[in-house]
């Protein structure tokens, strides 16, 4: 297996470092012994601290970490550009993790080996099996809960968590669907799954490791509306009645250039 380990980095240079250097620790093993070959390619998008500091002293420790440094900001948006530099080179296995090592690096690597049954992993928190520390507060499982029934509900989806920092693709299946996303902000985990579902490959929802980890940066009181608005939005775009929701797109577009400005 090749794979190319994305994770986005957005004013992170509280973690960085320490998460750059434990994912190294356990992917050197892994090449070292013959297991697979890797690439941690990180994706600095319009940050602000001393990330691409951190990441550049990091990378002359391990050759294989690279970086990319974006002007424009947005998690999905970072992700996407992520996948396209990977895609420029020979991996057959691209995946994305968040740089706050929720996931931590032996449960990623767990995760990449799944996948060569499949044409992609996603970590869930909320399947049979998972493993949560510290177990999530109420209110936030509550929103967790909400969201993802607002989620299956529009788009009749098996999964029980599609918000999980940690996916996992087969290089033909991202491809194939690179052209098709259009979302790169608020809806960008449903936005991949939707169109990975469109084109018939299989995605198996896995039960993960996952840490809470503290300077979270979604405040989803504030984050919630533009989220709810977003999927409103991807789900008509794709409605086949899409023509004759026209005059309630015009009203969802200009709350959508809205939500495009908020950080």
């Amino acid at each position: 297996m090749k794979l190319s380990i994305v994770t986005p980095a957005y004013n992170e240079e509280k973690r960085i470092g320490a998460m750059l250097e434990e994912y190294s620790k356990v992917f050197e093993n892994l090449r070292k012994s013959k297991k697979l070959d890797y690439e941690i390619l990180v994706v600095i998008n319009n940050t602000k601290d001393r990330t691409e500091e951190i990441v550049k002293k990091a990378k002359k420790k391990n050759k294989h970490i690279k970086y990319l440094n974006l002007k424009q900001g947005g998690k999905g948006y970072a992700i996407i550009e992520g996948f396209k530099d990977s895609l420029k080179k020979d991996f057959d296995t691209i995946g994305f993790v968040d740089s706050d090592m929720a996931t931590p690096p032996e449960e990623f690597a767990r995760l990449a080996g799944r996948s060569i049954n499949f044409d992609g992993i996603i970590a869930s928190r909320y399947t049979e099996g998972a493993k949560l520390t510290p177990k999530p507060t109420l209110k936030r499982l509550l929103a967790g809960r909400i969201y993802n029934i607002f989620i299956r509900t529009l788009f009749l989806f098996p999964y029980r968590d599609t918000q999980c920092g940690a996916k996992i693709f087969k290089r033909d299946a991202l491809s194939k669907i690179m052209p098709s996303l259009s979302m790169s902000k608020w809806a960008f985990d449903i936005d991949l799954l939707y169109n990975l579902r469109k084109y018939g490959f299989n995605i198996r929802e896995e039960p993960t490791i996952w840490s809470d980890k503290e300077y979270s940066k979604i405040n989803f009181i504030k984050a919630g509306p533009w989220m709810a608005m977003a999927l409103i939005r991807l789900r008509v775009m794709n409605s086949p009645f899409k023509p004759f929701l026209r005059p309630f797109r015009k009203v969802i577009d200009i709350l959508w250039r809205m939500s495009q400005r908020e950080k």
